[in-house]
C-alpha cells in the first residue's frame, strides 16, 4: 500500500490536457470590469499632472484611477505593494494609474488617451562592478520582515583566517571575475488577478500564487482587513519561478480598482508589462580568488560579489553564500555589495543566488583544477569538506562525491576528449550543484473522513511541480490507506495555513504538516489546529541538496554557435517521493539552466532606464530545438533529519551549476573561457 516512491502520474494531468484546469484569469465572476494599467515612461522623478479627460469620455470607460483618487493603503514601505500612494516615480514601467472599462479592448484604448506630464530627475541605471558607490546590504527585502542582511536571512559578509596572506603564499592561485546579466521570469501563465468584493469587509482574489496564505496576510494588511476576510484562491498556477511568491503591484491594483468601482475586476498583465513590474534575477559580478598547494588542496577561497539592486526598495541576493559550504579551505571570505539603481526591484528567480554564484565558483574551480594539472572531478572530490567549512556543523546528508562518481561513470567521463568533426569542436564539462533543503514554519493540515474517504486540506499550492500528486502520496502513506481514497484540497487561503512554495521547501514543509495531522487523526484527536514551527534539527545540521552536472557541447569553429547535445545530472535529493514528477522537475531545471547559459539576457538602455528586449522576440529562451538529450538520476539516499519522509527539495537544484558545466565544456572544446553569461557566439569569436 506504500505510495511514496512510486512514479504516480499527475492527478491534475487529465484536467490540464482537457483544458479543464481553471487558472486565475479564467475564474468566473459577476459582471466584471476590465483593467489596463498606466506605466511610467521615465525612470525617476514625479508626476506633475495627469489629464484623463479624453479617457473618461471614451466608450465603455468606468473610471481612471491615479494617485490623486486612489484608496489610501496601510503603507509597507515597498512601492511594489504600496501602489498609487504618491506622485513619485522610482523606475521605468512603474504602475502610475489604471483605466477600468467594460471590455479589455476599451480599457486598453482609453489608457492610450491619458496624458501624463512628468518632472523627471536624473536617473542612474548603469550596473558596473567597479563603481565606488556600492553599499553593504542592511536588510532583507523579500518579505520586508526576514532577519539578516541578505534576502535569505544570512549575513552579507563572512571571513575566516587570513585570506590575503594565504593567497600570497599559495603555490598556485587564480583571480578572475565572472558576471551574469538580468534574467526575467517568463512563466507560461502571465500574472493575473480576478477580484470580487462581497461587501466592504470581504474580498476574494483569484490569482496565480506561490503562497496563498502569505498573500492573504499581505493583502489584508494593505487594505486594513481581517485576514480571514480575504480569500486568495489558486488551485492551479501556470509556473512562477519565484515571481508569484508575493502578490506584487498587479494584485494590489486589481483589489483597489474593484473596491473603488464597486465591480468585480479582471486584470492580466501583457508579456511586455511583466518585464517591469514582477521582478527579475539580479545582475551580478563575482570576483573569485583561489589559492592551492602544489598537490591541489585549496588553502584560500575569496568570493566578493557586486550585484544590482533598486533605489525603490533594497533587495540583496545571497550570491556568495554557496561558496561558504562547497569546498574545504582554512582561509575564506565572502562579501556582498550592492549597486543601487533607478530600476525595478529584483526578486527571487529559480535558485536565487545559487544559480549566479555557482556559475562563478564552479567556473573558477575548473580553472584551478587545470592550473593544478588535475582532472576536474578528482579536484572537486579532493577538496570535499567533512563538516560545513564555516559553521562546523555536520551535514544532514551530503552525497556529492557519490553524485560526481556516478555521473562520471554514466557519462563515460574517463574517456572524454576534445575532438573535431568538420567545423564542429566537441568538448565536455562538469560542475557541482547545491541548494538549501529548508522546512518552513507556519503549516497546518486538517483531515476528515466522510463515507470512507479521507479529505486532506492544507493551503499548499501547485505551481506545476506536482504537489497535487506528491502530497496525496504522502497523505496516503501517513494515513495507511490506498491513495485512491485520498481527496486533497489545496490552493485556497480558507484552508489550514500553508507556507509559500519557494526555496525548494514545499513538500518538506507541507508534507510534515500532513504527516503530523495524520498522527492526530489516527489518535482520534482534532486536526488542523496545530501550526508547526520550522525544523528543530536545523540548528544541529546543515541541510542541503547536492548534485553533479555533466554536459557535452559542440561549438562551430566558423560561426561560434554553441549546441548542447547531451546533459546528464546526478542528484542527492534524499528520499524521492515521486520519481516521475521528480525527474520532470530536474529535467526542467536543467533545461532552464541551458537557457540561462546560452540565451537569456535582458538588455538595459541606461539612457532611459528601460528594458529594451521586453518580449519574446528579443528575450530569447531555449526552445525544443536547443535541447538535446537530458538525463536526470539520483543516488540512493534518505535524509532522516530534514523531515519524516526523508526527502529534500528538488525544485531548484536542477538549474544550479548547469551554466558552469556548459561554460567549462565550451572551454574544453575551444580553449576559450567565457566568464560572462550568456555564452553567445560573439564572445567566442572575438577571442583567439
Amino acid at each position: 500500500m506504500t505510495a511514496i516512491g512510486k512514479p504516480v502520474s499527475r492527478i491534475d494531468g487529465p484536467l490540464k490536457v482537457r483544458g479543464a484546469a481553471t487558472y486565475a484569469f479564467e475564474q468566473q465572476v459577476t459582471n466584471p470590469a476590465h483593467l489596463f494599467p498606466l506605466l511610467s515612461t521615465i525612470a525617476a522623478g514625479r508626476i506633475a499632472q495627469i489629464d484623463a479627460e479624453q479617457a473618461l469620455a471614451a466608450p465603455g470607460v468606468l473610471a481612471v484611477i491615479t494617485h490623486e483618487n486612489a484608496l489610501k493603503l496601510n503603507a509597507t514601505g515597498d512601492p511594489q505593494l504600496d501602489v498609487l500612494q504618491t506622485d513619485e516615480v522610482g523606475w521605468y514601467g512603474q504602475f502610475i494609474g489604471a483605466v477600468l472599462a467594460d471590455t479589455p479592448e476599451n480599457a486598453r484604448y482609453a489608457a492610450g488617451l491619458v496624458q501624463v506630464h512628468y518632472e523627471p530627475r536624473t536617473h542612474d541605471a548603469e550596473m558596473r562592478a567597479d563603481r565606488q558607490d556600492v553599499v553593504k546590504p542592511y536588510h532583507a527585502a523579500l518579505f520586508g520582515e526576514m532577519p539578516g542582511e541578505l534576502q535569505n536571512g544570512m549575513p552579507a559578509d563572512s571571513s575566516f583566517g587570513d585570506v590575503d596572506a594565504a593567497l600570497e603564499a599559495a603555490a598556485i592561485r587564480i583571480d578572475h571575475t565572472y558576471s551574469t546579466p538580468i534574467n526575467h521570469h517568463n512563466p507560461l501563465e502571465p500574472h493575473a488577478a480576478v477580484v470580487e468584493w462581497a461587501d466592504d469587509e470581504h474580498v476574494t482574489v483569484y490569482m496565480g500564487s506561490q503562497g496563498v496564505s502569505m498573500n492573504q496576510q499581505i493583502i489584508a494588511a494593505l487594505f486594513g482587513l481581517e485576514p480571514p476576510n480575504v480569500r486568495v484562491v489558486s488551485p492551479h498556477t501556470g509556473g512562477g519561478f519565484g515571481s508569484k511568491i508575493r502578490p506584487h503591484s498587479y494584485a494590489t491594483l486589481a483589489v483597489m480598482a474593484s473596491k473603488i468601482s464597486g465591480r468585480s475586476v479582471k486584470f492580466a498583465l501583457t508579456r511586455q508589462q511583466m518585464f517591469s513590474v514582477i521582478g527579475y534575477r539580479t545582475p551580478t559580478s563575482s570576483r573569485i580568488q583561489l589559492g592551492a598547494t602544489a598537490d591541489g588542496k585549496l588553502t584560500a577561497i575569496a568570493h566578493d560579489v557586486v550585484e544590482g539592486s533598486s533605489n525603490a526598495y533594497m533587495y540583496a541576493e545571497q550570491i556568495g553564500v554557496c561558496t561558504r559550504l562547497m569546498y574545504a579551505a582554512p582561509n575564506r571570505r565572502t562579501t556582498h555589495r550592492l549597486v543601487m539603481l533607478d530600476m525595478p526591484v529584483p526578486t527571487i528567480m529559480r535558485a536565487p543566488g545559487e544559480s549566479q554564484g555557482m556559475f562563478a565558483l564552479e567556473s573558477a574551480i575548473d580553472e584551478m583544477a587545470e592550473a593544478c594539472g588535475m582532472d576536474p572531478v578528482e579536484f572537486r572530490i579532493l577538496n570535499e569538506p567533512g563538516l560545513h567549512p564555516e559553521s562546523g556543523l555536520p551535514f544532514s546528508s551530503r552525497k556529492l562525491k557519490e553524485c560526481l562518481v556516478e555521473g562520471a561513470r554514466r557519462f563515460d567521463w574517463a574517456n572524454r576528449s576534445r575532438r573535431r568533426e568538420g567545423a564542429w569542436l566537441y568538448g565536455s564539462g562538469v560542475a557541482s550543484a547545491t541548494y538549501p533543503a529548508p522546512r518552513f514554519p507556519g503549516n497546518a493540515a486538517r483531515i476528515t473522513k466522510v463515507d470512507g474517504r479521507y479529505c486532506v486540506q492544507i493551503a499548499a499550492v501547485d505551481i506545476g511541480t506536482g504537489t497535487w500528486t506528491a502530497l496525496s502520496q504522502i497523505a496516503a502513506d501517513a494515513l495507511g490507506v490506498d491513495m485512491s481514497l485520498v481527496d486533497l484540497e489545496i490552493g485556497d487561503s480558507a484552508l489550514p495555513v500553508g507556507s509559500t512554495a519557494g526555496f525548494s521547501s514545499g513538500l518538506n514543509s507541507w508534507g510534515t504538516a500532513v504527516m503530523e495531522a495524520a498522527k492526530l487523526f489516527k489518535d482520534g484527536k482534532e486536526t488542523g489546529t496545530q501550526v508547526l514551527g520550522g525544523n528543530p534539527k536545523a540548528e544541529q545540521y546543515e541541510m542541503n541538496t547536492f548534485g553533479a552536472h555533466f554536459v557535452e557541447v559542440r561549438v562551430n569553429s566558423e560561426t561560434g554557435e554553441v549546441r548542447v547535445p547531451r546533459m546528464l545530472g546526478v542528484f542527492d535529493a534524499g528520499k524521492v517521493i515521486n520519481p516521475k514528477t521528480a525527474r520532470s522537475q530536474l529535467v526542467g531545471g536543467m533545461t532552464q539552466g541551458l537557457s540561462q547559459a546560452l540565451h537569456e539576457a535582458t538588455v538595459v538602455d541606461s539612457r532611459y532606464g528601460q528594458f529594451v528586449n521586453r518580449d519574446f522576440a528579443g528575450y530569447h529562451i531555449a526552445a525544443n530545438a536547443d535541447v538535446g538529450s537530458v538525463e536526470a538520476y539520483w543516488v540512493d539516499s534518505s535524509d532522516e533529519h530534514t523531515n519524516e519522509m526523508g526527502s529534500k527539495g528538488i525544485g531548484e537544484i536542477g538549474i544550479v551549476g548547469v551554466t558552469a558545466a556548459i561554460a567549462n565544456a565550451v572551454y574544453h572544446a575551444t580553449g576559450v573561457r567565457v566568464r560572462d553569461l550568456p555564452i553567445t557566439l560573439d564572445k567566442i569569436l572575438q577571442q583567439d
